[in-house]
């Protein structure tokens, strides 16, 4: 499923920091975060072994995408992998409305995704959903502050977006004008296991599933697995154009941690 919460064009130090928690079965092969190369593009991210896509990745030109599902009862059996869709940007040089404007051709083609896709150097974000069915592709520019984006449209009012938006929006005051400490945020922040009060779930899909899937931090036994969180991310971008690329993940049921720095690369 997937939750992130970022601050855009609207701290001193950061012109992006991203927290993201991505879920999925802990049996499905997933390589961690490092850089790979597509069609000649250096990419980092972490990436999904089945299907080759990734949920969040960036580039060395300071381009970000960020993927997360949306929570739907039916699901199309031959529909494209949605982990392309950050890849299709992270190679493709359109600004990021162009490339939306490009996707809202056959985005009908994948399942309900939720997509943040960025270009640091030219201060431009945008999110495309392709949900709910039936209407238009949602594009719209997102404008700077503090946002959440879990299975939902953007900044949607669910009980986990809410949660880490308080959460986050206090964590962000207590560094002030400081440098934040990316791994206390994500201690603190996406490791998160309160759930929602039933009352106050979405009804999209089975009760007993909405209730496990509604903390931050997600973990349940299913039929098929262990299910939940088994990534945190936590990416900073600074005002120098330094990129902190900090990745906590699962396994074989031991945690590990990875950071991966650089600057970013002119663009000529």
């Amino acid at each position: 499923m997937c939750i992130a919460a970022f601050i855009w064009q609207a701290h001193p130090l950061y012109p992006l920091l991203l927290l993201q928690n991505r879920d999925e079965y802990h049996n499905r092969p997933t390589k961690p975060a490092a850089w790979w190369d597509v069609d000649g593009c250096e990419i980092l991210g972490g990436r999904d072994e089945v299907a080759g896509g990734t949920w969040l990745a960036c580039s060395r030109q300071g381009r970000v995408a960020c993927l997360t599902n949306v929570l739907e009862l039916h699901h199309l059996p031959n529909a494209k992998t949605r982990g392309d869709l950050p890849i299709l940007f992270l190679k493709s040089t359109k600004s990021p409305m162009e490339f939306a404007e490009q996707l809202a051709t056959d985005a009908h083609q994948y399942n309900g995704f939720n997509l943040i896709v960025a270009d640091i150097p030219s201060k431009s974000m945008v999110y495309i959903s392709n949900r709910p069915k039936g209407e238009p592709i949602n594009i719209q520019q997102v404008s700077p502050g503090l946002h959440v984006l879990s299975n939902a449209k953007l900044d949607s009012p669910w009980h986990k977006a809410l949660r880490l938006r308080k959460s986050f929006k206090q964590m962000l005051n207590k560094y002030g004008n400081n440098e934040v400490m990316v791994k206390e945020m994500v201690e603190k922040l996406m490791e998160d296991k309160v759930k929602a009060d039933k009352s106050k779930l979405p009804g999209i899909c089975a009760l007993e599933w909405e209730f496990e899937l509604s903390s931050i931090f997600v973990e349940t036994d299913t039929p098929l697995g262990l299910c939940g969180t088994r990534s945190t991310i936590a990416l900073t971008i600074s005002a120098g154009e330094e990129v902190g690329f900090y990745e906590k993940y699962l396994e074989k049921g031991v945690w590990f941690e990875k950071t991966i720095n650089y600057n970013l690369q002119k663009q000529i």
